[in-house]
């Protein structure tokens, strides 16, 4: 069962194409001029082991917020797309991800029910903005500021309609920090969407997720 999707959504402050496979080997094609961002879908995908394309363009003139918080939606449409009814799969995963002084971790239960816990940042994360404004030949690119990651979270949660929890337990560097959270939700999703040999249905009392 091919377990693939490709979504697009279009606002007046971005136009958002995302295709990912479940299944894949962690092949990434990303591109929103948000470079930082860039970085993190890509470690995204291939910690997942998820093959993703990410095309966005959105109205980084004002700031990164609106491209960020849309491809986050259509990332997480994606992924409840490509589960399809969800038969078969683990549906629980957790991971642990340290980042040199940093530690994160991720559980999410692929539950139907969407929800978002985040705690454990440091007060930092609410005011430090990574990499700078620039141009040049390829066009404008614009930072990141590490205030949206709940944001962040909470709409892939959403979108996804899992349940996601998302702990940082220590760390100084916002690079880091907001690094391992990526890389922690890429491996216990990695965990929850994969194939369990020893179920052949819905992995739910409910007979339905």
């Amino acid at each position: 069962m091919s377990r693939i999707a490709r979504i697009e959504r279009t606002t007046r402050e971005s136009s958002i194409t995302v295709e990912i496979n479940l299944d894949g080997t962690g092949v990434t094609d990303i591109s929103t001029r948000v470079p930082f961002f860039d970085h993190m879908l890509t470690a995204f995908g291939a910690h997942g082991g998820f093959d993703l394309t990410v095309q966005a363009v959105g109205d980084i003139e004002i700031e990164a917020h609106h491209t960020v918080e849309d491809t986050m939606i259509v990332l997480g449409q994606a992924i409840a797309e490509a589960l399809g009814d969800k038969r078969g799969i683990r549906r629980f995963g957790d991971a642990w991800i340290p980042m040199d002084e940093t530690l994160a971790q991720a559980i999410v239960d692929v539950s139907g029910r969407p929800y978002c816990v985040f705690t454990g940042e440091p007060d930092q994360m609410l005011t430090t903005v990574i990499g700078g404004y620039s141009g040049g030949d390829a066009g404008p690119v614009t930072s990141y500021a590490t205030v949206i990651n709940q944001h962040v979270w909470e709409s892939l949660a959403l979108n996804a309609r899992i349940a996601l929890h998302v702990r940082v337990l220590y760390g100084r560097d916002p690079h880091h920090i907001t690094e391992a959270e990526f890389k922690a939700v890429a491996r216990a999703l990695r965990a929850a969407v994969e194939p369990d040999p020893r179920v052949t249905g819905i992995p739910s009392t409910k007979g339905t997720l």
